[in-house]
């Protein structure tokens, strides 16, 4: 989605802007501590451990969002690199900062003996939030762009539309494992997990226009394309988190 003069700040004082994005990113953090600080105590988690927790992977999630951004990116980067720092104008790779995330979490929860399936389900809320809104602060920064399509009566797919629908749906679909039945720890993740990766693979990407395309095809008519980066790895994930639910059930 494409909007002409659009600006990526809400207001400026002086040189202080405040940027659609980053107030996004910043709802999203906070929608994410006060749902594990919530019902993390009720299972028996302490506050100022589940804070830690909490500041440990917001940093790290940060650093590897951005690292696989700028590696992927690094052609640009390297002609720009007072730019690698400016995260607030948009350039977080998700599934960098949701390795950066699972990897510092789990060594956390290793250091401290807690359970880091239970923590990572309570995680999921907090991220498909920051998923949904994060898409709509890109319509600002106008980046996620659709392909054009020809047989549509919009000029090109809105790709940062479907993202943020993608990430409601993935709310939706955690709240009713949640109802359904008590699920063992681990599976609410894992299951999220999974359902992302099948959504981004197959329509998020399908109909974004991403300069990562690695061999296939694109359809000018239908504004498709195949296949990208993330698409050739989407099989490896999606054969990851069927192990682990596996495990789980099997535990």
């Amino acid at each position: 989605m494409i909007i002409e003069n659009i600006s990526p700040n809400i207001f400026e004082i002086g040189p202080l802007a405040v940027r659609w994005y980053g107030l996004m990113f910043a709802i999203s953090v906070l929608t994410g501590f006060y749902y594990m600080r919530k019902h993390g105590v009720k299972k028996g988690f302490d506050e100022d451990t589940l804070f830690a927790l909490f500041m440990v992977v917001l940093i790290s999630l940060i650093v590897g969002a951005r690292l696989v951004f700028v590696i992927v990116n690094w052609s640009y980067f390297m002609s720009n690199p007072e730019m690698i720092i400016r995260i607030d104008r948009g350039g977080l790779a998700f599934h960098g900062g949701l390795l950066g995330g699972i990897l510092s979490s789990w060594l956390y929860c290793h250091l401290k003996k807690l359970s880091w399936a239970s923590l990572a389900d309570l995680a999921v809320p907090g991220i498909a939030v920051g998923y949904a809104l994060v898409r709509i602060a890109n319509i600002f920064n106008q980046e996620i762009i659709g392909r054009e399509a020809a047989l549509f009566f919009f000029e090109r797919h809105p790709a940062q539309v479907y993202g943020s629908l993608i990430g409601i749906v993935l709310l939706l679909f955690h709240n009713y494992l949640v109802r359904k039945e008590e699920t063992k720890p681990g599976r609410l993740f894992w299951n999220f997990v999974l359902v992302y990766t099948l959504l981004r693979g197959f329509i998020e990407e399908t109909f974004r226009e991403n300069p990562l395309v690695a061999w296939g095809f694109i359809s000018e008519a239908w504004g498709a394309g195949f296949f990208t980066t993330v698409q050739l790895f989407t099989p490896a994930i999606i054969v990851l988190c069927c192990l682990m639910l596996w495990r789980i059930e099997r535990s």
